[in-house]
C-alpha cells in the first residue's frame, strides 16, 4: 500500500512541478491518440453509415468482420503495421517506422473498427420509417445522412469515447511501431511499461495515475457534451 501511495504522491508532484519530460510524454500521448481518434471518426462514421444504410450481398459478413475488428489485438495491429512500414516493406520508402506518425497509423487501425461498429449499430437502431419521413420532406441524400447522424448522435458520442479509450490505453502497437524513443515516440503507456521493467514502480504508478486522470477528464468533457444533447 505504501508503494501505491508513494506513486500517487509522485504523480501529483510531477504534475504540479511541471516536469518537462512527463509533460512532453503526456502531450505526445494526447496528440497522437487524439489525431488517431479523429481519423477513426472520419473513416468509422463514414463507412459505418454507408454500410448501415446500404443493402448489398455479403453485408452480414462484412458487419461480422467489423464487429470482430472491434476486439482486434493491438499487438497484431502493431505487427502488420511494422511489416508495412519496415525498410523493405511495401511502405518502407515513407520512412515512418519508429515515428509518431507510425503510432497514429496503428492506433487509427485499432480505433476505426470500434467507431464503425458502434456507428452501424446506432444507425440500424433508428426507427425504420424515419428515412422515409425525411425523404418525404424533400431532403437530399446528403441531408438524409446528416439528419440520421444527428439522430444517432448520443450512441455516436459513446463511440468517440470508446475509440479514444481504446487507443490512449493501448501499449502493444505503440511500442512496436514507435520504439519508445525518449523525447520522440515515448508515450504514457510505453513509459509505464519501461519503468515497470526497471523496477521503478513509484514512477510507473505515477505515470499510470496521470494516464487515468487524462482519460477521466477527456471522457468527462465528452460525457458533458453527450448528456447536454440528450433528448428530454
Amino acid at each position: 500500500m505504501d508503494l501505491i501511495f508513494d506513486g500517487i504522491l509522485q504523480a501529483f508532484r510531477l504534475l504540479f512541478t511541471l516536469d518537462r519530460e512527463v509533460l512532453g510524454i503526456a502531450w505526445l500521448s494526447l496528440k497522437v491518440s487524439g489525431l488517431a481518434t479523429l481519423i477513426s471518426l472520419v473513416l468509422g462514421i463514414g463507412l459505418g453509415t454507408l454500410i448501415a444504410l446500404t443493402s448489398f450481398p455479403g453485408r452480414k459478413v462484412l458487419v461480422s468482420l467489423v464487429n470482430t475488428g472491434m476486439g482486434l489485438p493491438p499487438v497484431v495491429v502493431g505487427l502488420f503495421v511494422s511489416i508495412l512500414l519496415w525498410r523493405n516493406g511495401p511502405l518502407g520508402f515513407l520512412e515512418l517506422l519508429y515515428t509518431p506518425s507510425a503510432i497514429v497509423i496503428a492506433q487509427s487501425v485499432i480505433a476505426t473498427p470500434i467507431v464503425m461498429g458502434i456507428t452501424i449499430a446506432a444507425m440500424q437502431n433508428l426507427p425504420a420509417n424515419l428515412r422515409l419521413q425525411i425523404l418525404a420532406l424533400g431532403a437530399t441524400r446528403t441531408q438524409l445522412v446528416w439528419m440520421l447522424i444527428k439522430e444517432a448522435r448520443l450512441p455516436l458520442m459513446a463511440g468517440v469515447m470508446a475509440g479514444f479509450g481504446g487507443v490512449i490505453s493501448e501499449v502493444g502497437a505503440s511500442i512496436m511501431v514507435g520504439g519508445n524513443v525518449k523525447g520522440y515516440t515515448r508515450v504514457l503507456t510505453t513509459a509505464t511499461v519501461m519503468e515497470t521493467g526497471r523496477g521503478n514502480f513509484d514512477i510507473a504508478i505515477a505515470l499510470s495515475v496521470i494516464l487515468l486522470l487524462f482519460c477521466f477528464l477527456i471522457n468527462y468533457l465528452l460525457t458533458l457534451i453527450q448528456q447536454r444533447e440528450r433528448p428530454r
